[in-house]
């Protein structure tokens, strides 16, 4: 199954993408790390992209789908692959499909979590984790059993990420809608997107995206 997972910085999108590695054998592919690793193994879409990006200019769309497509050559890919943060615009769709095309592969849907802004800035800008062992903790929904000490691993030292502020967040919001919002009537006209409720517990969203996937692969 390939598919594209979409959702705003805190939605879930990363916690769902591990569970459907571990448990379907698919491989979650993140633009950021593919363009890192290429330049650091010095592939040949790699050296284009550490020329650009030595030169101060932004990575084309070419050569990010080249980086993509270098990627999906690889063996571990076979069983499917998770796309996140990437396409963002209409021409990469199309960059994207392209691309699969000649490698005789498809999308088999896209997937946005849908969330409500305002409970989303609450579940950011309230969690903290164990600074020792990284346990996920929350100021209202998940509090250590014992005040200032980790369940996990026993450690009094937690910690939180500079940017899970509201102004950030609403900021990161606004500009993941702007850029994506271009690219889902591309995918509804083609039938391929779908809607989950983000702001489900995490089960319940894994299991409405593995009724998706169950359904698309039966098709």
């Amino acid at each position: 199954m390939n598919i594209i997972l979409l959702g705003p910085p805190g939605a879930g999108k990363g916690t769902q993408a591990s569970r459907l590695e571990r448990e379907r054998g698919m491989v979650q592919l993140s633009t950021g790390d593919m363009l890192r690793g290429a330049v650091a193994a010095g592939t040949p879409v790699g050296l284009k992209a550490k020329a650009v990006m030595e030169a101060g200019e932004l990575v084309s769309d070419e050569i990010v789908v080249g980086i993509l497509s270098e990627r999906l050559d690889q063996p571990d890919t076979a069983k499917g692959f998770i796309l996140d943060g990437f396409p963002r615009t209409v021409a990469q769709a199309q960059a994207l499909d392209r691309m699969l095309a000649e490698k005789h592969r498809k999308l088999d849907c896209v997937i946005e979590l849908d969330v409500d802004e305002d409970a989303l800035v609450d579940r950011i800008t309230g969690r903290f984790s164990c600074k020792k062992c990284g346990a996920p903790y929350h100021d209202r929904y998940q509090l250590p059993k014992q005040e200032g000490t980790c369940d996990v691993c026993g450690s009094h030292e937690f910690v939180r990420r500079p940017d899970d502020n509201e102004e950030t967040v609403r900021t990161r919001m606004a500009e993941f809608r702007a850029k994506t919002a271009p690219i889902l009537p591309y995918y509804e006209a083609k039938g391929l997107l779908l809607h989950v409720d983000g702001m489900a517990d995490i089960d319940h969203v894994t299991t409405a995206i593995e009724a998706i996937l169950d359904k698309a692969q039966a098709a």
